[in-house]
Protein backbone atom coordinates (compact mmCIF):
# COMPACT_ATOMS: atom_id res chain seq x y z
CA UNK A 1 0.00 0.00 0.00
CA UNK A 2 1.53 3.28 -1.06
CA UNK A 3 2.80 5.68 1.66
CA UNK A 4 1.92 8.56 -0.62
CA UNK A 5 -0.32 11.91 0.40
CA UNK A 6 -3.34 11.82 -1.64
CA UNK A 7 -4.70 14.57 -2.95
CA UNK A 8 -8.37 14.95 -4.86
CA UNK A 9 -8.77 17.99 -7.79
CA UNK A 10 -11.81 18.89 -8.53
CA UNK A 11 -12.24 21.25 -11.47
CA UNK A 12 -14.81 20.93 -14.46
CA UNK A 13 -12.06 21.66 -16.93
CA UNK A 14 -10.03 18.17 -18.57
CA UNK A 15 -7.13 19.50 -19.26
CA UNK A 16 -6.18 21.33 -15.69
CA UNK A 17 -7.09 17.82 -14.40
CA UNK A 18 -4.63 16.39 -16.57
CA UNK A 19 -2.06 18.76 -16.39
CA UNK A 20 -2.46 19.00 -12.45
CA UNK A 21 -2.56 15.32 -11.71
CA UNK A 22 0.68 15.27 -14.36
CA UNK A 23 2.51 17.82 -11.66
CA UNK A 24 1.24 16.17 -8.67
CA UNK A 25 1.86 12.47 -9.08
CA UNK A 26 5.51 14.22 -10.88
CA UNK A 27 5.81 15.73 -7.32
CA UNK A 28 5.28 12.13 -5.46
CA UNK A 29 1.62 12.42 -4.25
CA UNK A 30 -0.84 10.01 -5.11
CA UNK A 31 -4.24 11.62 -7.30
CA UNK A 32 -7.39 11.36 -7.76
CA UNK A 33 -9.79 13.62 -9.81
CA UNK A 34 -13.02 14.33 -10.35
CA UNK A 35 -15.80 16.88 -12.55
CA UNK A 36 -18.14 17.91 -10.30
CA UNK A 37 -18.88 17.98 -6.56
CA UNK A 38 -21.23 14.55 -6.72
CA UNK A 39 -18.06 12.61 -7.75
CA UNK A 40 -15.68 14.36 -5.30
CA UNK A 41 -18.16 12.81 -2.86
CA UNK A 42 -17.88 9.28 -4.36
CA UNK A 43 -14.07 9.64 -3.85
CA UNK A 44 -14.10 10.83 -0.28
CA UNK A 45 -16.34 7.77 0.58
CA UNK A 46 -14.13 5.21 -0.70
CA UNK A 47 -10.88 6.73 -0.48
CA UNK A 48 -8.66 8.38 2.39
CA UNK A 49 -7.82 12.19 0.95
CA UNK A 50 -4.71 14.42 2.65
CA UNK A 51 -5.91 17.80 0.64
CA UNK A 52 -8.64 18.88 -1.88
CA UNK A 53 -7.44 21.21 -4.96
CA UNK A 54 -10.92 22.78 -5.42
CA UNK A 55 -12.04 24.80 -8.58
CA UNK A 56 -14.78 27.07 -7.79
CA UNK A 57 -15.83 28.23 -10.90
CA UNK A 58 -17.91 25.16 -11.12
CA UNK A 59 -21.09 24.14 -13.22
CA UNK A 60 -24.32 23.34 -11.33
CA UNK A 61 -22.68 23.19 -7.52
CA UNK A 62 -20.28 25.59 -7.32
CA UNK A 63 -16.89 25.31 -5.65
CA UNK A 64 -18.44 28.05 -2.84
CA UNK A 65 -21.23 25.75 -1.61
CA UNK A 66 -18.74 22.40 -1.75
CA UNK A 67 -16.56 24.18 -0.05
CA UNK A 68 -19.37 25.26 2.81
CA UNK A 69 -20.11 21.45 2.40
CA UNK A 70 -17.01 19.80 3.19
CA UNK A 71 -15.82 22.00 6.69
CA UNK A 72 -19.10 21.21 7.59
CA UNK A 73 -18.37 17.58 7.04
CA UNK A 74 -14.57 17.43 8.19
CA UNK A 75 -11.53 19.55 8.27
CA UNK A 76 -9.63 18.14 5.06
CA UNK A 77 -7.49 21.17 3.78
CA UNK A 78 -9.07 22.70 1.21
CA UNK A 79 -6.63 24.90 -1.64
CA UNK A 80 -9.28 26.82 -3.76
CA UNK A 81 -8.32 27.89 -7.26
CA UNK A 82 -10.01 31.34 -8.49
CA UNK A 83 -9.83 33.68 -11.03
CA UNK A 84 -7.28 36.77 -10.58
CA UNK A 85 -10.71 39.26 -10.84
CA UNK A 86 -12.88 37.53 -8.10
CA UNK A 87 -11.45 38.76 -4.93
CA UNK A 88 -14.74 38.42 -3.22
CA UNK A 89 -15.03 34.74 -3.96
CA UNK A 90 -11.59 34.61 -2.66
CA UNK A 91 -12.97 36.04 0.93
CA UNK A 92 -15.88 34.23 0.87
CA UNK A 93 -13.92 31.20 0.39
CA UNK A 94 -11.54 31.64 3.43
CA UNK A 95 -14.84 32.75 5.33
CA UNK A 96 -16.32 29.09 4.26
CA UNK A 97 -13.06 27.11 5.87
CA UNK A 98 -10.95 26.97 2.83
CA UNK A 99 -6.93 27.06 4.22
CA UNK A 100 -5.25 29.02 1.13
CA UNK A 101 -5.93 29.80 -2.49
CA UNK A 102 -4.28 30.49 -5.89
CA UNK A 103 -5.34 32.64 -8.57
CA UNK A 104 -5.38 31.95 -11.95
CA UNK A 105 -3.54 32.02 -14.05
CA UNK A 106 -1.17 29.49 -11.80
CA UNK A 107 2.11 27.46 -12.03
CA UNK A 108 1.37 23.85 -11.61
CA UNK A 109 5.33 24.23 -9.64
CA UNK A 110 3.53 26.87 -7.01
CA UNK A 111 0.59 24.65 -6.66
CA UNK A 112 2.77 21.46 -5.39
CA UNK A 113 4.66 24.46 -3.09
CA UNK A 114 1.37 25.40 -1.15
CA UNK A 115 0.22 21.57 -1.62
CA UNK A 116 3.51 20.60 0.70
CA UNK A 117 3.38 24.09 2.58
CA UNK A 118 -0.39 23.14 3.58
CA UNK A 119 0.37 19.70 4.80
CA UNK A 120 3.66 20.35 6.25
CA UNK A 121 1.25 23.04 8.67
CA UNK A 122 -1.17 19.96 9.07
CA UNK A 123 1.13 17.72 10.02
CA UNK A 124 3.83 19.73 11.86
CA UNK A 125 3.57 18.75 15.60
CA UNK A 126 5.79 22.13 15.74
CA UNK A 127 8.98 23.98 14.94
CA UNK A 128 10.12 24.41 18.39
CA UNK A 129 8.95 21.62 19.96
CA UNK A 130 11.56 21.69 22.56
CA UNK A 131 10.44 25.16 23.72
CA UNK A 132 6.31 24.47 23.72
CA UNK A 133 4.41 22.61 26.09
CA UNK A 134 2.19 19.82 24.61
CA UNK A 135 -0.57 21.37 25.59
CA UNK A 136 -1.72 25.10 27.03
CA UNK A 137 -4.91 25.85 29.06
CA UNK A 138 -6.41 28.96 28.98
CA UNK A 139 -10.08 29.79 31.14
CA UNK A 140 -10.99 25.84 31.06
CA UNK A 141 -10.49 25.59 27.16
CA UNK A 142 -7.21 23.23 26.36
CA UNK A 143 -5.07 23.41 23.20
CA UNK A 144 -3.03 20.17 22.67
CA UNK A 145 -0.08 21.17 20.27
CA UNK A 146 0.85 17.80 19.43
CA UNK A 147 -3.05 15.89 18.72
CA UNK A 148 -3.62 19.36 17.21
CA UNK A 149 -6.80 19.65 19.19
CA UNK A 150 -8.73 22.38 20.60
CA UNK A 151 -11.38 21.01 23.72
CA UNK A 152 -13.93 23.46 24.91
CA UNK A 153 -14.29 24.05 29.28
CA UNK A 154 -16.99 20.96 29.14
CA UNK A 155 -14.21 18.97 27.13
CA UNK A 156 -15.92 18.83 23.63
CA UNK A 157 -13.47 18.57 20.72
CA UNK A 158 -13.70 21.65 18.31
CA UNK A 159 -13.49 21.53 15.14
CA UNK A 160 -10.72 23.73 13.54
CA UNK A 161 -9.42 23.92 10.12
CA UNK A 162 -5.73 23.67 9.87
CA UNK A 163 -5.52 27.74 9.41
CA UNK A 164 -7.30 28.29 12.54
CA UNK A 165 -5.07 25.47 14.59
CA UNK A 166 -1.90 27.21 13.68
CA UNK A 167 -3.14 30.89 14.27
CA UNK A 168 -4.75 30.30 17.36
CA UNK A 169 -1.69 28.31 18.31
CA UNK A 170 0.69 30.88 17.10
CA UNK A 171 -1.44 33.95 19.65
CA UNK A 172 -1.39 31.42 22.14
CA UNK A 173 2.51 31.01 22.40
CA UNK A 174 2.74 34.73 22.74
CA UNK A 175 0.00 35.56 25.26
CA UNK A 176 -0.73 39.57 25.79
CA UNK A 177 1.79 40.37 23.40
CA UNK A 178 0.88 42.49 19.97
CA UNK A 179 0.86 40.24 17.05
CA UNK A 180 1.11 42.36 13.90
CA UNK A 181 -0.54 40.41 10.83
CA UNK A 182 2.48 40.51 9.07
CA UNK A 183 4.26 38.54 12.12
CA UNK A 184 0.85 36.38 11.96
CA UNK A 185 0.91 35.65 7.78
CA UNK A 186 4.73 35.14 8.73
CA UNK A 187 4.32 32.53 11.17
CA UNK A 188 1.38 30.66 9.50
CA UNK A 189 1.86 31.13 5.84
CA UNK A 190 5.80 32.00 5.43
CA UNK A 191 6.55 32.91 2.26
CA UNK A 192 3.49 31.83 0.78
CA UNK A 193 1.57 34.58 2.15
CA UNK A 194 0.37 37.13 -0.37
CA UNK A 195 0.97 40.70 -0.19
CA UNK A 196 -2.68 41.27 -0.28
CA UNK A 197 -3.52 38.22 1.86
CA UNK A 198 -6.98 38.64 4.52
CA UNK A 199 -6.90 35.46 5.61
CA UNK A 200 -5.44 36.45 8.66
CA UNK A 201 -8.78 38.78 9.69
CA UNK A 202 -10.77 36.29 8.17
CA UNK A 203 -9.61 33.20 10.57
CA UNK A 204 -9.50 35.20 13.13
CA UNK A 205 -13.21 35.96 12.79
CA UNK A 206 -13.90 32.38 12.35
CA UNK A 207 -12.02 31.76 15.89
CA UNK A 208 -13.82 34.17 17.56
CA UNK A 209 -16.98 32.07 16.42
CA UNK A 210 -15.80 29.68 18.00
CA UNK A 211 -14.53 30.30 21.26
CA UNK A 212 -15.50 33.12 21.84
CA UNK A 213 -19.06 33.49 24.29
CA UNK A 214 -19.36 37.02 22.21
CA UNK A 215 -17.89 37.33 19.28
CA UNK A 216 -18.61 40.88 18.93
CA UNK A 217 -17.09 41.47 21.94
CA UNK A 218 -13.89 39.57 21.89
CA UNK A 219 -12.27 38.55 25.36
CA UNK A 220 -9.74 35.93 24.52
CA UNK A 221 -8.44 37.61 20.15
CA UNK A 222 -8.79 41.38 20.84
CA UNK A 223 -8.17 43.70 18.11
CA UNK A 224 -5.87 46.25 18.34
CA UNK A 225 -6.82 48.49 15.38
CA UNK A 226 -4.87 48.99 12.60
CA UNK A 227 -2.03 47.23 14.14
CA UNK A 228 -2.84 43.74 14.67
CA UNK A 229 -4.12 41.29 17.72
CA UNK A 230 -3.29 40.56 21.06
CA UNK A 231 -4.54 36.96 22.80
CA UNK A 232 -5.35 38.31 26.13
CA UNK A 233 -6.04 35.13 28.19
CA UNK A 234 -3.53 34.02 31.26
CA UNK A 235 -2.16 30.53 29.81
CA UNK A 236 -1.35 27.47 32.08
Amino acid sequence: MSDAQHIAILDDDPEIRSLLEQNLRGAGFEVSTASNGRDLKTILEHQTIDLIVLDLMLPGEDGLTICRELRAESNIPIIMLTAMTHEADRIIGLEMGADDYLTKPFSPRELVARIKATLRRQGMVTTQSEDRRRTAMFEGWKLDVVRRELRDPDDVLVDLTSGEFDLLAALIERPNRLMTRDLLLDITKGRQADVFDRSIDITISRLRQKIEEDPKNPQFIKTVRGKGYIFSAEIG
